[in-house]
């Protein structure tokens, strides 16, 4: 690994890698045009000028874009990966060459992962960029008189993350704002849904070549992730099982066509598993033990807690590597269980995570985010310590962008249509 050069401060897998990195992180701007649009349009008055973000998220193709986006627009950016299975360290090792401070790796330890977290408080942040909240913790845990003397502001882009950050807000815990960009029209019902549903089934079948057509695919957690998950696995033939705790939730899960299960059920008749919940122990020492012989088990979801591997290691006698981002569990009984990705995001630890084309309207937002709170900071308004939600006027005006780059022309209301919705004394 490398340390540092006359460009910038960094940590990467591998420096010489960078030329390839540059390539894949020219595909993605061409396939990002909402991005790359707002890129252009600040460059030249350059409002995050005097601004430093600290960033913690995956480090992808897509990432990168975003990255040189704010640099484009004049912040000084550190960062890191918030996954240590996640990194791309082809594009990393392209940021780092290019002058960025990133510290990230594909395969850090858990201290590791850390560690570089803490590299990126170094330039002392006004702006904080999450995936997951690690960063925002880190702050709150290690040093929160960051909180009040450097940061105004952050955004987070995962549930689980926004989860936790609500809770926090609601305890008074929170001691600074966060736009909840995963909260979005733009994001959550695009990248949480399509994004996860391509990218968890393409993570899969690299890491298992395996036909789905036929299979029984056991999707835990029917949210956007899941719901995005499920739609894939059934365009692709599989007979989808579906296990929830919510009634509703499990209930539209049935009428779009997939079969309700606990989890005890779908254990003895599943031949894949996908977790997607944010809640830890979904799948457990009973669970594995009902599997039938040659199940495949993986994660979709932001942390590695859903699949229990403790409790799997327990009841295994044996551990062996199959091929990329795939173990096989021997059980004391004779029976294997394979395990994609050691039980984290599988989308991104065996494949490259969602497409660019959604990634394009969600990391849009996370830019004119941290705008919104730079324009706040600097028209003198004091934002509350809590969890903010994104404007629709910007979810529109994104969706709209995007809308127009696919050479799609929708309808407007007239004026007499738009007097027509708001008059309450309009009858039969």
């Amino acid at each position: 690994m490398t340390m540092d050069n006359k460009q910038g401060h960094y940590k990467v897998k591998n420096l010489k890698l960078a030329a390839e990195g540059k390539k894949l992180i020219a595909w993605a701007e061409s396939r990002m045009p909402v991005l790359m649009a707002l890129r252009e349009k600040y460059k030249r008055t350059k409002p995050l000028k005097g601004y430093r973000i600290a960033g913690c998220l995956h480090v992808t193709k897509e990432t990168a874009v975003l990255v040189r986006a704010f640099i484009d627009a004049g912040a000084q950016v550190s960062w890191s990966g918030c996954n240590p299975l996640s990194t791309n360290d082809a594009v990393s090792a392209s940021l780092a060459a290019d002058g960025i401070s990133i510290f990230a790796w594909h395969g850090m330890s858990v201290k590791e992962f850390y560690w570089c977290i803490e590299e990126t408080l170094k330039i002392k942040p006004n702006l904080t960029l999450d995936d997951g909240a690690d960063l925002i913790f880190t702050i709150h845990n290690k040093h929160p008189e960051f909180a009040q003397k450097y940061v105004i502001g952050g955004t987070e882009e995962t549930t689980t993350g926004v989860h936790r950050l609500r809770a926090m807000a609601a305890d008074g815990a929170l001691k600074y704002p966060v736009i909840a960009v995963n909260d979005a029209e733009t994001k959550w019902d695009f990248d949480n849904v399509y994004g996860t549903g391509q990218s968890t089934l393409d993570g899969i079948l690299r890491a298992t070549s395996i036909l789905l057509a036929g299979k029984n695919v056991v999707v835990a957690g029917y949210g956007h992730c899941g719901r995005g998950v499920a739609m894939r696995a059934k365009g692709l033939g599989a007979n989808v099982i579906v296990t929830e705790i919510k009634a509703t939730t499990a209930l539209k899960a049935t009428l779009d066509g997939m079969r309700v299960l606990t989890m005890d059920e779908a254990a003895k008749v599943g031949d894949v598993f996908i977790t997607a919940t944010g809640v830890k122990d979904i799948i457990v020492a009973r669970h594995f033990k009902k599997m039938k012989h040659g199940a495949i088990v993986c994660n979709t979801g932001h942390y590695d807690c859903e699949v229990n591997l403790v409790d799997l290691q327990a009841i295994s006698k044996e551990v062996k590597d199959v091929r990329a981002n795939n173990e096989e569990y021997v059980m004391k009984d004779g029976k294997s269980v394979f395990v994609l990705a050691k039980g984290r995001l599988v989308n991104l630890a065996a494949a490259e995570g969602h497409p660019s084309e959604v990634m394009d309207m969600s990391f849009a937002n996370q830019f004119m985010s941290q705008l919104r709170l730079a324009n706040a900071h600097k028209e003198g308004k004091k934002l509350e310590n809590k969890v903010y939600d994104i404007p629709d006027e910007q979810d529109q005006e994104i969706a709209g962008v995007k809308l127009a780059t696919m050479g799609i022309k929708i309808d407007k209301l007239t004026s007499a249509q738009s007097k027509y919705m708001d008059d309450y004394s309009a009858g039969t």
